[in-house]
């Protein structure tokens, strides 16, 4: 049965108990302590103590190193397995072992590479009494690739439009961390507007001039090789709309893409993600990273909600500019549907993202070491969780427990192994595996069945000291199988106890809540079980308490005088008591003021800096004590000083001279209050106009007490008078008695005077009122007049009261008027006003735009022509010409869909523009409408269109199936835009050797009516590169490629096998070595001549892997054609960077599209018409071989503060 000492705690008194204390015995699985002797004698199954991550990520230029460490009785010894085979070190030189542990050690520096090496490792420890095993260990060396060489185009775009920079790293092992940065190696500024995404690209909300640079560089920093790669340099230019219509114009001739205005705001539209929704999934205690980036103008600011919920409060975190959400230890709770919204002054949209969460096993329960005595019964529990759920799978010594030797104490039930009556031979390590289809969890527990009489491992005779009214524990740690009883005695004679509560711990310590003096004796331990009987002395001595019986008092002293704090101390005589003193907590200041006696602290010649708070603490090895007092320190009453302030107020105003257009004004000073006045400021109140406010009037030196002031007509002035000396500003005086001023007639007239129609047959004037200050006098009028400006009609006028606005109705629509505005009051007429100009009210446009023209210039790009309409139709301001445009008909699908028009507006006079983004092989019809500032006239007749095809796109995607020694069957699907009947495909492939050289080119069509070829006469084992593109009539279109592999001829590889092995003959060995020694030599000199500037042959191999034919395709009429070239290299970082060559065929390829021509209502065109080329291409994935990418060593080691 298990043994198990009584619960943590329990209280006995000495009644109940009248001899001993005794420790009831309940079940429970044995514990060994860590006791060394203890460790030494009891023999243990192995228990792994150390071993390497299961991802184990190593640098390929420094030695591997795989961790194993274990412990056990007897010592256990190591195997190891690689990819789930033997793994046999001794036939390996590189391999070697760590002594006393199964670390391995693979020397790679002096040769071999870490690729060969790569694979899943495991170690087993095992001795007589079980195996224990690690985790399966992957080991992969870390890949840092260069950047694939490619030509970057400039780019060249309209002040306020959107751009994505992209970046697309190699990829890397780890993944790489990305920054852009410039040539000076200085981060780029990111705000709301122009930030990086998660996925390395730079975002632009809309771009501004002062992003125009050439020096747009992304880094790839590879932290485990400490390795930086660099993206060729991107060119941005951002100009505005007239320079670009320059150059257009000089590089295409009459053909204008560009209107006259810049762009418009415009509201947001999301950059990433893509459309509406999208789904994030993501383990449990993982961080989770939503992104949304939005384009629009003004630049949209991001919101995040959870729909159904919040958002955690301590979890959740913003970064970059609130464009990505952060939730870190996600849990189940955190699925569910998160909603990012971009907003601006034009509008917003959303994106929401459903996100689900998944989750690795976790322990819920892990199996725990199980010591039993023989015939004891226990259990190992294994319970963990996940989503799915993980299954359980039970092993005993590495080896899966349904096949392992049969154990009749076991029985499985699930997660759980029951033992019962368990023997010494049914000791052995066992292992329970966790996974479902996200990981796994391995946790080793063993078994050990042991016969051991009892031992007390606590040392004898030891002596406990503690302080009188304070807890005493006593030690009895012991260890024996089966578990003994424990029980313990006071006094060398066995005496009882007959007094106090005593606490019993479930590991033999005895505690004593409240130790008093008669708690001083000897108590004795005794552990027995069924083989024997041990016990051990304890001493205890209790001691009297430190009290501090005088203590230092708070003190206010004044500055230069002398401060004495006391503190007496009373301690048990047989302790050694310490006094220290504390300032502020700290170390006493190291000043010769401060001493220190046997009960006081002096501080002489007391300064501000010694205020504060002094401790005195007194320690003993058994307890410690604080007092505390305050120091104060005050100088002595400060010499009454002369009182500085501002002046008081002046008093006694009296107005004099008292004339229609001044006055005179004087007063008295006030007291300067020790500091001399320099100046007076006088304010007026216009009591009839504005009561209550007051106004600056003028300013006069600090020797003057009386000012000559000009007045106003028709004002009721009151005046006040504030003095300033240096100190400030006095208080304003009691206000003067009150002059009314005699009006007069108006001296200026209304300003803003302006003249607009709001409907065809109207004249709206308008103008800004007079103030009553303005206006000079009662009665304030205004003088309206209006004629045509055209005519021969003389001035129609008319006299309206103090408003802002007089309507004229029944004008002719659309018609220039003269206008004018006069004020005038009781006393008369303000001079004669200036002649502003105006118009009577438009209406929408009579006539629609003749004889619309289209020309086809490409499959993407439209040219239409329209001649203007008579100005008289227009009947208002003239803002441009509207087209409106749709698909009507694929020619291809021959299916009618829903009609989503487009509208392309085209400013002032133009009668001509372009129509971008246009479908290949499609008919589109389009009217043309002229605008004004009321609205559009009537539609010019429809008129249709056809574009021709266009090149298709790449395959939607092409797999390599059914390898055999001398075929493969490649399956495909047709390109998801096929822009035209597609003709026929084409299929290229060659192969490619294991030093990564390609072979000659085949070149083979296939009917466009397949999506399935069977190619046969290949090499057995060859690896072949297929490239794989679709026709039209127009050319060939972007293409797809894949890698695969025919399969091995067995027999050649048993008859190679049965060959007789010449590695040991003498003169194969001789001839080796001095092949090696040639290779040498000429590694030396080609290390020579390179540091010498030769060039070393890398480029000519890179350029063997390029797309051998494909170009692609360029439109006749100029527009923007692709073209790939290999004369730039990689440029390194720094001098003395290992660069080796990127030896991996890669797919290069780009989508041109034309955006933005003109202003269009669905988000797609800029209001003038303008467009720009922009471009992305794709790089297929690097190959699953190991000899994907070369490694370069970080050339800037300062660049590690980057990231």
């Amino acid at each position: 049965m298990q043994l198990k000492i009584m619960p943590a705690k329990k209280h006995l008194s000495a009644g109940s108990v009248p001899l001993i204390l005794f420790l009831c015995q309940m079940i429970r699985a044995l514990e060994v302590p860590l006791d060394p002797k203890l460790l030494e004698d009891l023999v243990q199954p192995p228990t792994i103590t150390q071993q390497s991550p299961k991802d184990y990520i190593i640098d390929p230029r420094e030695n591997i190193v795989i961790q194993c460490e274990a412990k056990g009785k007897p010592p256990p010894s190591f195997s190891w397995t690689r990819n789930g085979t033997h793994f046999d070190i001794d036939k390996d030189p590189l391999v070697t072992m760590k002594p006393g542990s199964g670390t391995l050690i693979i020397n790679i520096m002096s040769e071999g590479k870490a690729e060969t090496y790569e694979g899943v490792y495991q170690c087993t420890a095992r001795n007589e009494r079980g195996a224990a095993i690690s985790n399966n260990i992957v080991v992969r060396p870390s890949r840092s690739p260069l950047w694939t060489k490619e030509k970057l185009e400039p780019i060249t775009l309209r002040n306020g439009q959107s751009l994505v920079l992209p970046c697309r790293p190699p990829v890397g092992l780890p993944p790489a961390i990305i920054f852009w940065m410039d040539n000076s190696f200085q981060r780029l500024p990111q705000s709301e507007r122009v930030s990086q995404g998660l996925n390395g690209d730079l975002y632009f909300s809309n771009v501004l001039p002062e992003d125009t640079r050439e020096d747009y560089i992304c880094y790839a920093r590879f932290n485990h090789t400490q390795t930086i790669q660099q993206k060729q340099p991107i060119s941005l230019k951002v100009i505005s709309v007239d320079e670009l219509n320059d150059t257009i114009a000089a590089n295409l001739s009459d053909t204008e893409f560009y209107g006259a205005k810049s762009s418009k705001e415009r509201p947001p539209t999301f950059l990433t993600p893509e459309g509406n929704a999208s789904h994030k999934e993501e383990l449990r205690g993982n961080v989770l990273s939503l992104e949304c980036i939005a384009e629009g103008l003004p630049t949209p600011i991001i919101y995040w909600i959870k729909e159904d919920g919040t958002l955690p409060i301590n979890r959740t975190f913003y970064r970059n500019f609130k464009k990505t959400l952060q939730i870190i230890h996600v849990s189940e709770e955190d699925s569910g549907n998160y909603q990012c919204i971009a907003k601006n002054a034009l509008g917003a949209i959303h994106h929401t993202i459903s996100v689900t969460i998944k989750a690795a096993p976790f322990w819920i329960m892990a199996p725990q070491n199980l010591v039993l005595s023989p015939g004891e019964d226990g259990t190992l529990i294994c319970r963990a969780n996940g989503n799915p759920k993980p299954r359980i799978d039970w092993l005993t010594n590495g080896v899966p427990i349904e096949i392992a030797s049969d154990d009749p104490s076991r029985k499985i039930d699930g997660d759980t192994i029951i033992f019962s009556n368990v023997q010494e031979r049914s000791s052995a390590v066992y292992q329970c595996n966790a996974s479902n289809e996200y990981g796994y969890l391995l946790a080793n527990a063993f078994v050990n069945v042991l016969a051991e009489p009892p031992r007390i491992l606590t040392s004898a005779n030891t002596l406990y000291q503690v302080i009188a009214n304070r807890p005493a524990l006593l030690d009895c740690a012991f260890f024996g199988s089966p578990l003994p009883t424990i029980e313990w005695f006071k006094g060398t004679k066995g005496s009882a106890l007959h007094e106090d509560i005593y606490v019993l711990h479930e590991n033999g310590t005895l505690e004593i809540p409240v130790a008093q003096k008669d708690s001083t004796g000897t108590y004795t331990c005794v552990a027995r079980n069924k083989l024997g009987m041990a016990k051990n002395e304890v001493h205890l001595e209790i001691k009297d308490p430190t009290r501090i019986i005088k203590q230092p008092e708070n003190a206010v002293v004044q500055r230069g005088s002398q401060v004495s704090f006391e503190c007496k101390v009373k301690h048990d005589h047989s302790l050694i008591p310490s006094v220290l003193w504390l300032k502020d907590d700290g170390e006493l200041p190291s000043d010769e003021r401060f001493s220190v006696d046997k009960d006081h602290l002096v501080v002489t010649d007391v300064n501000d800096d010694d205020g504060g708070t002094y401790t005195c603490v007194a320690n003993t090895t058994l307890d410690s004590v604080s007092a505390s007092a305050e120091l104060k320190v005050v100088a002595p009453p400060p010499t009454p000083a002369p009182v500085y302030d501002v002046p008081n107020p002046p008093f006694d105003l009296e107005l004099t001279n008292q004339l229609d257009k001044s006055v005179q004004l004087t007063w008295t000073p006030g007291d300067d209050n020790n500091s001399p006045i320099t100046t007076f400021i006088i304010e007026y109140e216009d009591a009839m106009h504005e009561a209550g406010l007051w106004h600056h009037q003028a300013e006069v030196s600090g020797t003057q007490t009386t000012a000559q002031l000009k007045l106003s007509p028709y004002v009721n002035y009151s005046f006040r008078v504030m003095a300033e000396n240096s100190i400030g500003r006095s208080s304003p005086s009691e206000a003067s008695e009150q002059y009314l001023t005699k009006a007069a007639e108006p001296d200026q007239n209304p300003m803003a005077v302006e003249g607009l129609g709001t409907e065809p047959d109207n004249l709206v004037i308008t103008w800004k009122p007079l103030n009553g200050f303005e206006s000079n006098g009662p009665g304030l009028q205004y003088k309206v007049s209006w004629r045509q400006k055209d005519g021969d009609d003389e001035w129609t006028s008319v006299v309206v009261a103090n408003v802002s606005k007089y309507i004229v109705s029944g004008t002719p629509t659309f018609v220039p008027y003269l206008i004018k505005v006069q004020a005038l009051n009781d006393v008369g007429f303000a001079p004669e006003p200036a002649v502003a100009m105006g118009h009577s009210g438009e209406d929408l446009p009579m006539v629609a735009p003749g004889n619309v023209r289209v020309s086809v210039v490409n499959s993407t790009l439209a040219e239409v022509h329209w001649d203007p309409v008579p100005l008289k139709s227009i009947r208002g301001h003239l803002q441009g010409y509207r087209i409106y445009y749709w698909k009507a008909q694929s020619s291809s699908k021959r299916s009618r869909r829903h009609i989503e028009k487009k509208i392309l507006t085209f400013q002032g006079t133009k009668t001509h523009g372009m129509l971008p983004g246009l479908e290949p092989y499609s008919h589109y019809s389009l009217n043309v409408r002229v605008v004004n500032g009321k609205g559009e006239g009537p539609a010019s007749p429809d008129r249709g269109f056809h574009t021709p095809e266009g090149v298709p796109s790449a395959p939607s995607s092409l797999k390599i199936t059914n390898p055999t020694l001398d075929s493969l069957t490649l399956e495909w699907n047709p390109p998801s835009h096929p822009n035209g009947i597609l003709t026929e495909y084409t299929l290229k492939y060659q192969p490619i050797n294991s030093t990564h050289e390609l072979g000659p080119l085949v070149d083979l069509k296939i009917p466009a009516n397949k999506t399935r070829w069977i190619l046969k006469n290949l090499n057995f084992s060859t690896r072949y590169k297929f490239y794989f593109y679709a026709q039209t009539s127009a050319g060939s279109g972007s293409q797809i490629t894949e890698e695969a592999i025919t399969t091995v001829d067995e027999g050649k590889t048993a008859m190679a096998s049965r060959q007789v092995d010449i590695a040991t003959q003498g003169w194969f060995i001789g001839l080796m070595c001095a092949v090696a020694l040639l290779i040498l030599i000429l590694l030396i000199v080609c290390f020579i001549r390179r540091n010498k500037g030769g060039k070393y042959p890398v480029k000519e191999k890179e350029d063997a892997h390029a797309d051998p034919e494909i170009q692609p395709m360029k439109e006749d009429d100029g527009t923007f054609g692709e073209y790939s070239s290999d004369a730039e290299d990689h440029k390194p970082l720094k001098k003395g960077s290992r660069t080796p060559s990127d030896r991996t065929v890669k797919k290069e390829d780009s989508d041109d599209s034309l955006v933005d021509y003109g202003e269009g209502v669905n988000g797609q065109f800029n209001e003038d018409g303008s467009f720009i080329g922009q471009y992305s291409g794709k790089k297929e994935k690097e190959p699953a071989e190991g000899n994907e990418s070369s490694e370069a060593p970080s050339p800037v080691n300062a660049m590690n503060s980057f990231v």
